[in-house]
Order: structure tokens, then sequence, then C-alpha cells
């Protein structure tokens, strides 16, 4: 009976050892499953979440606490810091648990990257109009320049999200590019041992 070469695929995600989390085992068969990711709040895009999280309620604290010379632009300023401070939250508490490893169906890095385009947008329009209408209002005009602070703290997110991907497919691609050349040149029997390694 002959057998031949299958492909065998594995995965490591970056920020845990290669046995922790989903695929390490049955559930009470292994003493490195856990529910938090230890390593997750050390990473640089964590830190950048919390700083973001920050700057985002010290200018909603800033606009909340004075007093409004128009109501429809801070209400508005209002809406956009608390719905991007709640979105980053998610995404924290999501990476944090573990949640991206979990629920494969949702394209996470999409999905996060959609969010900081649109969060960011919405947070510099609200910014600006926050300047232009808090006529030397001390508390307005800090809750208008932390409202620019966070806009730069999620512009660099994006920036990042954007330049992890780039790297991620590309090293992604050079890795299937040199599985073909090996497998013009290998050995069937050789060429799964090197898969299995790879």
């Amino acid at each position: 009976m002959s057998h031949g070469a299958g492909l065998v695929r594995t995965t490591c995600s970056s920020g845990s050892a290669p046995g922790d989390g989903v695929g390490a085992g049955p559930l009470g068969s292994s003493s490195s499953v856990r529910l938090l990711d230890p390593v997750y709040p050390r990473t640089q895009a964590a830190m950048l979440k919390v700083a973001q999280m920050a700057t985002l309620l010290i200018a909603f604290i800033c606009v909340r606490s004075s007093l409004w010379t128009s109501y429809s632009a801070y209400s508005y300023f209002e809406v956009v810091t608390i719905c991007n401070l709640i979105m980053i939250l998610a995404f924290y508490l999501a990476h944090l648990f573990r949640l991206p490893r979990v629920l494969t169906c949702i394209s996470w890095p999409l999905s996060e990257l959609l969010h900081y385009l649109i969060g960011t947008l919405l947070l510099l329009i609200a910014s600006i109009v926050a300047a232009s209408k808090s006529y030397s209002q001390n508390g307005l005009v800090a809750g208008a320049v932390f409202g620019f602070l966070a806009t730069f703290l999620c512009l660099a997110s994006v920036w990042l999200s954007y330049k992890i991907s780039c790297v991620t497919q590309s090293t992604a691609l050079g890795r299937s590019t040199a599985l073909n050349s090996l497998r013009k040149t290998q050995p069937s029997s050789n060429l799964s041992r090197l898969e299995i390694r790879s």
C-alpha cells in the first residue's frame, strides 16, 4: 500500500509560546492552557491601545466637565470619543482573552483596521469641530488637544497594523515559494519531513 506525501500546515501566532492556547491538547490535559494571554499586555500594540484609551477618556472628561459653547459639536465629540474608547477596549479584551484564536470566522486584522480607519476619521473631524468651537475655554481646548493626540495614536495603530500585515504576507509568500522550489528538487519522502519542520 502506497502512502503519498501529505502537506502538514502548522500555525503559530505571535505573542505566546508554541504550545500555549488553542490546539495544545484536550482542555484538561495541559496546564499551559490559560484564559488570559500573559504576554499580550506587554506588547507594543497593547500599550498603544492603553494609551489611546487613556487619551480618549481624558478628552471625554475635559469636554464633559466644561461649559459648552455649542451643544451639537460637543455632544458629537462625546459620542465619538466614547464609541472609540469602547471599541478599543473591546479589541484589547478580545486579544487579552485570545478570542482571535477561538473565533476564526472573523478576520480580526481586517476588522481592527477598518475600525481604526473609520474611528480615526471621525475622531479627527470631531477634534477639528471641537477646537473651532472652543472659544478659548480651557477645558474645551484641552479636550480638543487630547482628541488630536488620540487621533495621532490611532493613526499610529493603523500604520503599525498595516506594516505587520505586509510583513506577515511577504514572509508567508517567501515560505510557499521556498517549499515550491523544494518540491521540484527533493524526493517526496524528504519533502514531507521538510514541510513538517517549517
